[in-house]
């Protein structure tokens, strides 16, 4: 297997820099020290443009969906699995990876749809951080947007602190996150036995048109092409033994802290679509479907002044916990495709601008309104470069000339090309629907 040296790390300033105790530590000690990258990973789950998706869902077709919802989650636990064990395996991250094992043609190609995958994320952070400000602040769409950048200097000031500070703050801000939608699930009061029941697919998901559009929706909106690179890379921050052991207790802890997150991440994405199924579905507002428009009918409908400002602040943290992982995806993907470095500051607001500019033009020239179109576009964009992504994840853990004895057994190959398989069919779908209106 290759090992990485110090021309081929992945992130090189925080390479190895978290300290894992030795073995006479505790089995728990040694897991804390891996606990982070999933919370890290985990943001890409509940960004701006899955509450867009889930609020639609749960206003239109109430519980129905939650089945949805969970099998994305399941979906995305597996791959971020492999990616972490890829990551950890090899000494690569996903984008070193396909630099390695792919002609320049192919590797442009790659480099090109994970860009602009990263771009149309980024747009989604952009609008709902921009939107969140709106509606606690009273900011037009235009202002927030530009304020919007001002992130770039708490990236650069948690870098500089420390990999473990940017962890911290992540983690804070998920904890708001998940403490505001667990208040609004208490004002809610939805029924346990209608949401036991979502979980249950049913046959009407496939059959029903809209309800099919949607379902393909929060499994775009959920998993993320450029957390695939991200978690490969973010993982080889530990400094664990670069042995067969250190490796293979390395991938079993950092499987447990993913899975972990992205528990947290369903609960999360699962309360917006109850809080909207309760709250809109069961009282006659089926049609809504924009951020706005809920913020300013949770409080009448919940009966609680309180609901609406907790959902706003849940987006605000939720904008600016994805535009870090943004942006330390977009400095994997460059560097791992292209061996090509930009400072720190240069790359984030290269990638805030090519977001931050549609806003800008979409709110001057048409309106408000148009940003929410924008949101659905970035999730649409976001979908199609899924399978460039989670093709070459899964053709590298199944190939043992790379993985060697941490190769995925042939169940597990045969159920990620499945996942593989409906996620392409439902992208083709996607894009079949979009084109024809």
């Amino acid at each position: 297997m290759p090992n990485a040296d110090s021309t081929r790390r992945s992130l090189p300033d925080v390479f190895a820099t978290i300290h894992v105790p030795g073995p006479d530590a505790s089995t728990l000690r040694r897991f804390l020290a891996f606990i982070g990258p999933g919370y890290l990973i985990s943001v890409g789950y509940m960004d701006p443009g899955n509450w867009a998706t889930d609020l639609q869902g749960g206003a239109q077709f109430g519980y129905a969906l939650l089945s949805v919802v969970l099998l994305s989650n399941l979906m995305a636990v597996l791959l971020q699995a492999l990616s972490a064990r890829l990551g950890i395996a090899t000494g690569m991250d996903l984008a070193q990876a396909c630099r390695e094992r792919f002609s320049p043609g192919v590797n442009l190609l790659l480099w090109l749809a994970c860009e602009l995958a990263i771009i149309a994320c980024d747009l989604a952070e952009v609008i709902g951080t921009a939107i969140a400000l709106q509606l606690l602040f009273g900011f037009s769409l235009l202002t927030g947007s530009l304020l919007s950048a001002l992130d770039a200097f708490i990236v650069l000031l948690l870098m500089g602190r420390g990999f473990r500070y940017l962890e911290a703050f992540i983690i804070g801000l998920l904890c708001i996150i998940a403490a505001c939608f667990a208040a609004q699930l208490v004002m809610a009061h939805p029924p346990a036995g209608g949401i036991l029941h979502g979980f249950i697919p049913t046959t009407s998901i496939l059959t029903n048109h809209t309800m099919l559009y949607i379902a393909i929706g929060i499994v775009g909106a959920t998993v993320m092409p450029h957390n695939l690179y991200l978690h490969s890379s973010i993982v080889q921050t530990r400094a664990y033994e670069r042995t067969p052991d250190g490796r293979r207790e390395a991938i079993r802890f950092a499987t447990l802290d993913s899975t972990i997150a992205l528990s947290l991440a369903l609960f999360i994405n699962a309360a917006i679509l109850i809080v909207a199924a309760a709250a809109f579905h069961s009282t006659g507002h089926s049609n809504v479907a924009e951020i706005g428009v809920a913020y300013h009918l949770l409080s009448p409908v919940l009966g609680a002044a309180l609901a609406s400002t907790l959902f706003a602040v849940a987006l605000l943290a939720a904008g600016m916990n994805s535009t870090i992982t943004g942006t330390l995806a977009g400095q994997i993907v460059m560097e791992g495709f292209l061996h090509l470095r930009l400072p720190d500051w240069a790359r984030r607001l290269l990638t805030r601008g090519l977001a931050i500019v549609p806003v800008v033009i979409a709110s001057v020239w048409f309106g408000d309104k148009s940003v929410d179109n924008l949101l659905l576009l970035s999730q649409v964009i976001l979908s199609m470069q899924l399978p460039f992504a989670v093709v070459p994840l899964v053709w590298f853990v199944t190939r043992r000339d790379m993985m060697g004895r941490f190769t995925i057994s042939r169940p597990v190959a045969g159920l990620a090309w499945g996942v593989s398989g409906i996620i392409l069919v439902l992208n083709f779908k996607l894009l079949y629907d979009t084109l024809m209106g």
